[in-house]
């Protein structure tokens, strides 16, 4: 007996499925797993002793409709598999999966280190008994809820574990918990996680088309570039969703099979910054890991690396991006051994660079070198035509999330939203749509549902002061200045974003914030 896989393509048409199964079953083949998607079959199947490929080849070629059949090495779900294990175990973090019985089904190296046991030992054992009890990922499990930077201090046989932990649960197509998915760090490493091992599926260009037809002329001019290895500016306001055109254009490339690694230059302080784009050496600050730390560039190598907010680094980082893209190295900070790098840069930014160089606050050697393949993503005023199939995509995607049956949007609401100007673009009309669905009861959304809270704002910023009840000056400017807050808090994605276009420190932005009773902005 000799299990082998195949990929069959064929042209569709009636029964030609259970035609090829009848076939294989008359040579007392073992179809094992089969996995479908238009006009290609991929196939699992024990072949009995005495019996090849090359025959089975023969035998399906003369089934009505099969143009091709070759061997493959694994079946999509392994091949997904082997790539997830494969991003796991280079990850520098430690990552922790269990089921919904709490049981240890994924532990990569670094989490393996830090709870000093082996993989082995560890899969298919409750997560209890391997930590705690008291581990927040069993509570995750239990109410469904996320959390973050948990520190964890645990006596166990194998010593003393001190880490912080962050989890989200897993959740199946009805929005159920599955399981659980947390990162590990080690005390001695505590920083931000700037990237997302369960990142969500990788768009393509495809899927872009497929909610905004009129950027068919812009996908056409990134799918030609996306084959190359040139950087790429992209440009275009916040929340126009260029991370997707740049994750569209990496699974477009010859880069798709390597990592994605998106981060956001204005989400973290300098220094940080810094040491996740470059890495540290060993005692290169109080509390460097031991061993040093690799950095983005090095995890990113042979793949893509996605430079969200470009515009928003400061002149030492500037200086040091445009040494990489000069040498193709990286230097890690406190070490003197540069390491050559294979990475490709996407950046995008809404900011006006070349105004930014006028008045010195951008290099122009590093804008050059950024700017090669300028594309452009128009804002969602521009493009009101979109909006309908935008709709459709977040109706769907919210149906699955909340758990609702919303089957079509009424005409007058859709008017409503065509006829507003997004200021915040795809990304508000996103957050638009989301509270209409909770609002829903039924299978339609209606026109009350539509809340656009800018309407309001944009009749009327100014707070209205009744001169029966006198008010004195300071609180009607303490009530502006909050009303400023709570838009840019709203517009921008971060709370160091809406600092920087406030003109305010975040230490600054972050009192305010509490003495007004807002968001939190982090």
């Amino acid at each position: 007996m000799a299990i082998l896989r195949f990929r069959i393509v064929y042209q569709d048409r009636v029964g030609i499925l259970s035609d090829i199964a009848r076939e294989l079953s008359l040579q007392q083949v073992n179809i094992i797993t089969l996995e479908l998607s238009p006009n290609v079959m991929f196939m699992e199947a024990e072949l009995p002793t005495g019996l090849d490929f090359s025959r089975i080849n023969l035998l399906l070629h003369k089934v009505e409709g099969v143009k091709d059949v070759e061997l493959v090495e694994r079946m999509p779900h392994q091949e997904r598999e082997w790539h997830l294990q494969a991003l796991l175990d280079s990850i520098s973090d430690g990552i922790l999966a269990i089921d919904q019985e709490g049981k240890i089904v994924t532990i990569n190296p670094v989490a393996e280190t830090i709870f000093r046991i082996k993989r082995q030992e560890a899969l298919g054992r409750p997560v209890a008994e391997i930590l705690s009890p008291d581990i927040p990922m069993l509570k995750c499990l239990q109410d469904g809820q996320p959390y973050s930077h948990k520190e964890m201090i645990l006596n166990t046989r194998r010593g003393r574990l001190h880490f912080l932990t962050t989890g989200r649960p897993i959740k199946d197509e009805k929005g159920r918990v599955i399981g659980v998915v947390a990162s590990i760090k080690d005390m001695s490493e505590v920083r931000q996680l700037v990237y997302s091992v369960t990142q969500p599926p990788m768009t393509t260009f495809a899927d872009i088309l497929k909610t905004s037809p009129s950027l068919r002329p812009l996908i056409d001019l990134a799918q030609t570039v996306a084959r190359g290895n040139s950087t790429i500016l992209i440009r275009g306001e916040s929340g126009t969703g260029k991370e997707l055109l740049a994750r569209a254009i990496h699974m477009a490339s010859r880069r798709r099979g390597k990592p994605f690694v998106p981060i956001n230059c204005a989400a973290l302080p300098d220094s940080l910054l810094e040491a996740e784009l470059f890495g540290y050496g060993e005692g290169a600050f109080t509390g460097a890991k031991k061993g040093g730390k690799q950095g983005l560039f090095e995890f990113a190598h042979q793949g893509t690396l996605f430079l969200d907010e470009i515009g928003e680094l400061s002149p030492h980082l500037q200086a040091k991006l445009l040494r990489v893209l000069q040498e193709g190295r990286v230097r890690r900070i406190g070490e003197q051994e540069e390491i050559p790098v294979d990475v490709r840069i996407i950046c995008a930014t809404h900011r006006n660079l070349e105004e930014m160089i006028g008045n010195g606050r951008f290099r122009e050697d590093l804008y050059y070198r950024l700017n090669v393949v300028p594309l452009y993503l128009p804002p969602l005023r521009e493009r009101k035509e979109d909006i309908p199939g935008l709709v459709k995509s977040f109706i769907e995607k919210f149906n699955q999330r909340l758990d609702k049956n919303v089957q079509v949007i009424e005409p007058q609401a859709l008017k409503r939203l065509e006829s507003y100007d997004w200021p915040g673009n795809i990304r508000e009309l996103e957050n638009v749509i989301e509270r209409a669905m909770n609002l829903a009861a039924g299978p339609r959304l209606q026109e009350q549902h539509i809340l656009l809270e800018r309407n309001q704002e944009v009749r009327s910023t100014l707070p209205r002061n009744n001169f029966g009840e006198m008010r004195t000056l300071a609180e009607i400017v303490a009530e502006v200045e909050k009303e400023v807050i709570r838009q840019a808090l709203s517009r921008y994605k971060s709370g160091r974003q809406a600092a920087k276009a406030l003109g305010l420190s975040h230490t600054a932005l972050q009192n305010k914030i509490k003495k007004y009773q807002l968001a939190d902005g982090n």
